[in-house]
């Protein structure tokens, strides 16, 4: 179950941020609506990481489409050339 708070429970900053650990943000609320979420340090950076692949994976989708494909021989002899170096 998420936890939310309201915003204003910001003042015993303390005790909010005891509550918030790795896979369990905490939600704080303004004028009863989502507006913040405290995230595990751990968590922000694996949802870095995530979007850091995705953008790099994208790239060579789009270079694929562009300048066609490697063939699974060019790609294995490629990694086998630099394996020999």
């Amino acid at each position: 179950m998420p936890k939310i708070k309201p915003i204003s429970d910001l003042r015993n900053y303390n005790k909010v941020l005891r509550e918030v650990a790795a896979g369990e943000p905490v939600f704080l609320t303004k004028n009863g609506r989502g507006r913040y979420a405290l995230v595990d340090i751990a968590d922000y950076e694996k949802t870095q990481a995530t979007i850091k692949l995705l953008r790099e994976l994208n790239t060579g989708r789009k270079s694929g489409e562009e300048k066609g494909w490697l063939s699974h021989e060019d790609v294995k002899a490629h990694f086998k050339q630099r394996e020999n170096v």
